[in-house]
């Protein structure tokens, strides 16, 4: 199955979400038993050209983290622009290298 997710602003900036999560939750609402592969991050604009690898978020790392430990398999990351150079990553935790998991809430 192939998820899409679109970012979604808002004028209260806060109250936005980036095209990572809305995938992420829906596959995780819809699909709930389903492992996740992979991850495809690309933007595109009609301003300026996109031609670098697009990461995701900080925010989005975090919470595609997590699901990569709850499946307990890495989720391959596939990061692009409209055009140009194609970065692939084997795991999240790979973009997160000093994660912030259950783990660490028991230490305060």
């Amino acid at each position: 199955e192939i998820i899409t997710g679109s970012n979604q602003e808002n004028v209260a900036f806060p109250s936005g979400i980036c095209a990572e999560r809305t995938a992420f939750y829906y596959a995780g609402a819809n699909y709930p038993n389903s492992k996740i592969v992979k991850v495809a991050v690309t933007a595109h604009s009609k301003q300026f050209d996109v031609n670098y690898p697009v990461s995701p978020c900080g925010a989005c790392r975090q919470v595609m983290y997590e699901y990569e430990s709850k499946q307990d398999s890495p989720i391959k990351v596939i990061m692009m622009g409209a055009s140009g150079q194609v970065r692939i990553m084997q795991s999240i935790a790979d973009l997160l290298p000093f994660t912030f998991n259950e783990s660490s809430l028991k230490k305060y």
